[in-house]
């Protein structure tokens, strides 16, 4: 279980890293939306 939080934290923290302000992780966190629902849409 430690194994898994710990792998999770630092992809977490590659993520967050990735975008330089909380405007870029917002669009980061907005694009996954949009896959998600098209993913969603194309499974209907």
């Amino acid at each position: 279980m430690r194994k898994i939080a710990g792998l999770a934290f630092l992809a977490t923290m590659f993520m967050v890293s990735a975008c330089n302000t909380v405007e870029g992780m917002g669009k980061d966190v907005s694009s996954a939306g949009d896959t998600v629902a098209g993913t969603a849409n194309d499974a209907k």
